[in-house]
């Protein structure tokens, strides 16, 4: 398995998919997710794209911390990783707790980002993502997943697409139950208490590369006026809205997510 050993010693776990000639897109996952979750779009992507995934910390196969940290400090990862891997120049692609990374890695190596593709992106904590936040770490402590996805799951989809996928929700739901470990569990409650007081408001107009804004109109986390946020310092970005969506656009929308970043990412090679 392919893992950069960091300066601390820690693992970062990550997997390269499809052909070197092809531009090169980095893919950053949700709070939630792992390099496991993208599999379900490689096929499709990879037939124009060569694909990066990581895992950060305290997430999929990647090192667990035993103490809290910042979310910055996954930038320090990921340069070591793309140092590591020779990696000079890329698109970068981040959902939710991911595009937050993505943000922050854009503001401090702005040499190495081509292109940025944020998707339900919060540019801060606002007062009800810290409650969400707060709601999913309680959540988390039960260690169980079934409890947990009843708990917190419901946050991230639409009205419209719990009603019509309820029976897929409910084994998703065992399915948690059956696989998400103690070290997940506390995992993630760490990765929800690092970015507790985030905000790059201010901060990105210095992003110069071209930006591709995916917002939800069902979003209740990231709701559409706080990516209107980043649009407002990034004018030059595209803002793309995904319709009858919430914050998991990729899954309630998945022919719409490859044809977004593919799209854009060719048209920017």
């Amino acid at each position: 398995m392919p893992f950069d050993v960091l300066p601390d010693g820690k693992k970062l776990y990550y997997e390269i998919h499809g052909l070197s000639e092809n531009p090169t897109i980095v893919m950053l996952s949700g709070i939630m997710m792992s390099c496991a979750s993208w599999q379900i779009f490689l096929d499709k992507m990879t037939r124009n794209l060569r694909v990066v995934l990581v895992d950060l910390r305290d997430q999929g196969r990647s090192s667990y911390e035993s103490e809290q940290y910042s979310i910055s400090l996954h930038v320090e990862d990921l340069e070591h990783l793309f140092c590591s891997l020779q990696m000079e120049r890329f698109h970068l692609y981040g959902i939710s707790y991911g595009a937050q990374v993505a943000m922050l890695y854009a503001l401090n190596h702005p040499e190495r980002v081509r292109t940025l593709l944020l998707f339900n992106a919060p540019p801060r904590t606002t007062p009800y993502i810290a409650e969400v936040g707060e709601a999913w770490k309680e959540a988390a402590k039960s260690y169980d997943g079934e409890k947990f996805f009843a708990l917190a799951i419901p946050y991230a989809y639409s009205y419209s697409f719990y009603n019509k996928s309820l029976l897929w929700l409910k084994e998703r739901q065992k399915m948690f139950k059956k696989i998400l470990t103690r070290e997940w569990f506390d995992g993630f409650i760490r990765l929800a208490s690092t970015n507790e007081d985030f905000s790059v408001i201010g901060r990105l107009s210095k992003i110069e590369c071209p930006v591709l804004l995916v917002g939800s109109d069902k979003d209740t986390i990231t709701p559409l006026e706080e990516m209107e946020l980043i649009q407002k310092e990034i004018p030059h970005a595209e803002f793309l809205v995904i319709k009858d969506s919430g914050h998991a656009s990729i899954i309630e929308k998945p022919e719409e997510f490859v044809t977004a970043i593919t799209g854009f990412v060719l048209k920017h090679i």
